[in-house]
């Protein structure tokens, strides 16, 4: 079996231990986090975290963002430290809800990106453990509002459960290549909806996210991992799918309600 292969199997199996732990294992009080204020105007200064994407992340030819986590200077580590640290000083009950919402998304970009670099060297983010466990989702990284946290609690019990906007998939970036781009700018209230399209649609107009070979279909792990944010079946994420599919893919994928076969490629989104 290939490393590529070995990854994503082990990922499969990661994926769903760390499912059933969110169910059983929350932390307390969850719902601290489940209220907005939406005549709010408050906004939250993601200009340090601007300035990391400006300077390290590059998009590709074939449009995929890479991130140079070898190039990153004591100077920014510490710039980005300090972003976290502004972060978790921020009350995002106090926000709007778009605002709550991009505040989480960077929230979980920017720790993603703080824990590599912190670990780097590695191949692959599955090489950073949590206990047992491949990968870094289950360590409390940050603290909010009193509460430690987790990424799996930022993107499960949060973004995902609280907000419950699907496209969350695309705005969250697990630092590897089978992920949805790291997005090239902060998240905002303003820019959240732009950001989030854009995001569905470069992905799953990509190779890794949906592609037809041979007259198969074959789809991200994402949409096997969390089928239930797309209609709990193959036919759901097909009909996803096809909302932000270009004309050619769209046509090939008319009329399908099954995916022949998912994967996932968790190699680091570093440059080659």
């Amino acid at each position: 079996m290939n490393r590529q292969k070995l990854l994503s199997t082990m990922a499969a199996g990661v994926i769903a231990f760390a499912s059933l732990g969110l169910s059983s294992t929350a932390f307390a009080g969850p719902e601290v986090f489940y209220t907005v204020q939406e005549s709010s105007e408050q906004r939250v200064d993601h200009s340090a975290w601007d300035q990391i994407l400006a300077t390290y992340l590059t998009l590709t030819p074939d449009n995929r963002t890479v991130f140079d986590y070898a190039g990153v200077s004591d100077a920014h580590k510490k710039t980005l430290k300090d972003y976290i640290a502004r972060l978790e000083a921020t009350d995002p009950t106090k926000l709007s809800r778009d605002e709550a919402f991009a505040f989480w998304a960077n929230v979980y970009n920017a720790v993603t990106i703080d824990v590599v670099l912190d670990n780097f060297p590695v191949k692959s983010i599955m090489s950073i453990r949590s206990g047992i466990t491949p990968g870094p989702w289950r360590r409390k990284l940050i603290s909010i509002g009193g509460e430690k946290l987790s990424l799996n609690h930022v993107e499960h019990q949060i973004l995902r459960e609280y907000f419950g906007d699907n496209r969350v998939h695309y705005a969250v970036n697990c630092a590897s290549y089978g992920c949805p781009n790291l997005a090239t700018k902060a998240f905002t209230a303003e820019n959240l909806e732009e950001m989030l399209n854009a995001g569905a649609r470069d992905y799953i107009n990509h190779d890794r996210g949906v592609r037809v070979e041979n007259g198969k279909i074959i789809a991200s792990s994402i949409y096997k991992w969390f089928k239930e944010d797309f209609g709990d079946n193959d036919a759901g994420v097909l009909e996803h799918a096809r909302k932000f599919a270009d004309p050619e893919l769209k046509a090939a994928l008319d009329g399908a309600t099954k995916v022949d076969k998912f994967d996932y490629d968790w190699s680091l989104n570093s440059p080659e």
